[in-house]
């Protein structure tokens, strides 16, 4: 017998973001009646160059801008192909546009960054008003009183926080047969190239709000390849930098030898500008540390030249159409100089599965509960956290919480094995993976296809995952930037350029050289 599920809370969430838009528009009437309507054209795919020389010009402003992206997600988010990519609007959002385009009116420029609009994943801290929810029904009251340490940045840097984007739940680490985009608050995000196919995650709706122009710039978390999946299959440009290179005060963790911010957008260069805003020394982050990284004075249209790039064939294989514009894409590598070392196999590929997923597992069940003992809701541990879903039906409707089982069962980081699971995770991944490899073929980079074109949205059966690039660096805690090479059939699919610790720069060169000399990337066409 075919059961229905339980009602969900999505269109009631759905309908109070809506009101949120109008009293919006009620509370800033008389502004938004004295700015000229914003024309879609002139918006559209726009780069942080772009939009601030017309917010310059006095051609548009932030306050359009914003307005302009308000709209795009009620149209085609909220309706039309209903993505469900942004959770919550913040609803700050247009008097902080005004206030930057005040700023700019006096001559106070911040940077880049001033009066463009980024979301944030529903896993990072506001103090905004905003909560803050993993995408968990126990975690909706979760109102921080202060922003994470990047959203500072972000807001000195002159940037507007537009809000909040949908996530797989828990940032995909609750049960083993989940659906990349779904949440039991938010529901499930679904791509712009193709709504019935999956948007990967856990950084969905970052993901699919930067390729589908609802946004500018957005902020995505990874552990393992929660940047740079969502930002391959969305047909984006994602950039995960090294360990300590980002602050994770304020973020809802996994695991802290491998989570990190990192930066979605459209272009190499704004995901660049963007990563560059977030940089900084937080004393609160342990593995945070002072570096003077200047990323944009490595983009460079001959960034490939005479770079040696290894291609690591044993993460290839699980798709042939894949592998086939992942092959003619390494013509356009060698067309622009590059001097490509085929065979540049990670001699340990998959070695450190078995230890890494141990380091989660631990470290999920102490890093949380030190997240969850300075926030508001009364769910302290793993524990609570499992009786709280064990007593609503609609969180395990479509799955269950085995990740969550798994990792309460172990003693945290005080568990005995944790020392050598980690040891053991860093050198397979790190000295005897990435850094011998290049080491061995005396390389800048490697390179492969970052993964499989998108699948099937399945909420019975789960992801459905072919293969992917993403751990070698993930586990290491080495930077990894995925740029789009092309498609399969319609659907996105990208080109996964990593290196050793803090080779961000080498690794901004090749791949903005590539961006530049392939132009691959197509927007989604939306109805």
């Amino acid at each position: 017998m075919h059961r229905q599920p339980p009602r969900s809370t999505t269109t009631a969430i759905n309908t109070l973001t809506m009101m949120t838009l109008f009293l919006l528009t009620l509370g800033c009437g008389k502004s938004l009646q004295t700015q000229p309507a914003p024309d879609p054209d002139s918006y559209r795919e726009l780069t942080i160059a772009q939009a601030a020389r017309q917010m310059q010009s006095g051609r548009i402003s932030s306050e359009q801008l914003v307005t302009h992206y308000l709209n795009r997600i009620e149209q085609f988010d909220r309706n039309g192909p209903a993505l469900r990519s942004v959770a919550v609007i913040n609803p700050n959002a247009l008097s902080i546009a005004r206030e930057r385009d005040r700023e700019r009116q006096a001559g106070k420029i911040r940077g880049p960054l001033h009066g463009i609009p980024v979301l944030l994943k529903d896993n990072i801290d506001t103090g905004d008003g905003m909560a803050n929810t993993a995408g968990s029904r126990a975690l909706a009251a979760n109102v921080p009183d202060k922003d994470a340490f990047v959203v500072q940045q972000l807001r000195d840097a002159g940037a507007v926080i537009l809000g909040k984007t949908n996530l797989s739940e828990w940032a995909n680490f609750r049960s083993t047969r989940s659906s990349s985009g779904w949440s039991g608050l938010w529901g499930q995000a679904r791509n712009p190239y193709d709504p019935l196919r999956s948007p990967c995650g856990s950084s969905s709706g970052s993901g699919i709000a930067v390729a589908a122009d609802f946004t500018l710039l957005a902020v995505g978390t990874e552990t393992d390849g929660s940047v740079t999946c969502p930002a391959a299959v969305n047909g984006i440009v994602g950039f995960k930098p090294s360990l300590g290179l980002v602050s994770r005060s304020g973020i809802i963790p996994i695991a802290h030898s491998q989570d990190t911010a990192g930066a979605m957008a459209r272009t190499v260069s704004d995901a660049v500008t963007l990563l560059q805003a977030m940089i900084g020394h937080d004393p609160a982050d342990a593995s945070s540390q002072p570096h003077r990284l200047d990323l944009t004075n490595h983009l460079k249209k001959d960034g490939l030249k005479g770079k040696r790039i290894g291609v690591v064939r044993n993460l290839m294989g699980y798709h042939s159409d894949l592998d086939a514009v992942f092959e003619r894409q390494l013509d356009t590598l060698r067309k622009q100089g590059a001097i490509i070392v085929d065979g540049a196999n990670i001699e340990t590929v998959g070695q450190w599965e078995g230890p890494e997923f141990n380091v989660l597992l631990m470290e999920f069940k102490t890093d949380l509960a030190n997240y969850l003992s300075g926030s508001p809701v009364p769910y302290k541990t793993l524990e609570d956290l499992m009786a709280f879903n064990q007593q609503d039906p609609r969180e395990l409707f479509y799955f269950g919480q085995e990740i969550f089982e798994m990792a309460a069962a172990t003693q945290g980081t005080q568990d005995k094995k944790y020392p050598q699971s980690l040891a053991d995770a860093k050198r397979l991944a790190g000295q005897e993976g990435i850094d011998a490899t290049l080491k061995k073929h005396r390389l800048d980079l490697l390179i492969a296809p970052t993964t499989g074109p998108a699948w099937s949205i399945d909420l019975i059966n789960g992801d459905h995952y072919l293969g992917s690039a993403t751990s070698p660096a993930a586990v290491a805690g080495y930077p990894h930037i995925t740029v789009p090479m092309g498609t399969v059939h319609g659907l996105p699919v990208g080109l996964s350029f990593f290196a050793g610790h803090l080779s961000e720069p080498v690794l901004t060169e090749a791949a903005y050289g590539f961006e530049q000399a392939s132009k691959a990337r197509h927007p989604p066409q939306l109805k």
